[in-house]
């Protein structure tokens, strides 16, 4: 009883899972708290073509749900990622990642995530369109269909492995996104990144963000997350990975019921580090109390 396997495009992962981009950096810094082959996946930090510096301090900013970020995408670039945090990553971590790459042209997309294709630590490219805090990438790209489907082409056109697309609930109608990505060759969908927000300084008045607004994540938003996910999973065909306010097991078996096949944990992870393999432990125990054989028997069930 409890089997937690999951298989996403003919990716086996031992479990669903998938610490979230930005939160987890290359795994490195869980290694004191525990074997980072715990974990089903995970998402790289976001990765561009070329280095950035991201955005300036600050970049943090708490609310009572969780925190908003406005990192901006700060990385070393694709060269930087595959030549040497690979290497080291592979002596420590026996299973495939998911590269989600970012850009602010088409060509920037295709060029990093055909970097990443060849790579055997790869599994899934995850096509970030969603990034709030970029100007001239990232959401500009996930809130107008024709243009994400432009940027997805380009990269299906340069790589093998299977592409899912990491959408925005800033998108105006996210069914009609998801469809035309399901159409335009999309293997799978992530839903959601964070949504837009700020917070102001109290004595100031003035936003505490040097970017003004950022990407607002955490608990807080979970029940909005777990929506986008029922209202998306009957109108298409391809996986959905849940993302957004994940915190423990039920939270899981909730965006699983709505009809995710993994998740994605993001902020948690920066609160409790330990937080996935307690809730890894945690599932056994209620798929157990809840008479299911394998952990797959729970997606959509909310529409059954």
């Amino acid at each position: 009883m409890g089997e937690l396997t999951v298989t996403l495009s003919g990716v086996t992962l031992d479990n669903p899972l998938i610490p979230a981009s930005g939160t987890y950096g290359y795994g490195f810094d869980y290694l004191d708290f525990y074997d980072v082959n715990e974990v089903g996946s995970f998402s790289i930090k976001g990765t561009t073509l070329h280095p950035r510096n991201g955005n300036p301090l600050p970049r943090i900013a708490e609310y009572g749900g969780g925190m908003l970020n406005a990192v901006g995408l700060q990385n070393p670039g694709v060269m930087a990622v595959v030549t040497e945090i690979f290497p080291q990553l592979a002596k420590i971590y026996r299973g495939k990642v998911l590269a989600n790459v970012g850009g602010f042209s088409v060509e920037e997309y295709a060029k990093c995530a055909a970097r990443f294709d060849p790579e055997p630590l790869v599994g899934i490219i995850e096509l970030n369109i969603s990034c709030p805090n970029v100007h001239g990438g990232g959401m500009s790209f996930g809130t107008d269909p024709k243009a994400a489907v432009e940027v997805l082409t380009a990269v299906k056109r340069v790589v093998t492995k299977p592409v899912y697309v990491k959408c925005t609930p800033q998108c105006p109608n996210l069914v009609e996104m998801c469809r035309a990505l399901e159409d335009a060759g999309a293997d799978g969908l992530v839903l959601l990144n964070t949504f837009l927000g700020m917070r102001l300084d109290r004595i100031t008045g003035k936003p505490i963000l040097a970017n003004v607004t950022g990407g607002v994540s955490g608990a807080g938003i979970f029940p909005m997350a777990l929506y986008r996910v029922y209202e998306v999973y009957p109108k298409v065909h391809i996986p959905i990975i849940g993302c957004g306010g994940v915190t423990s097991a039920d939270d899981v078996i909730e965006m699983l019921s709505a009809g995710a096949s993994a998740v994605e944990i993001g902020t948690q992870n920066l609160i409790d580090p330990l937080c996935i393999i307690n809730i890894k432990n945690d599932l056994k125990a209620r798929l157990n109390a809840l008479g299911v054989p394998s952990i797959q028997a729970l997606t959509g069930r909310a529409y059954r």
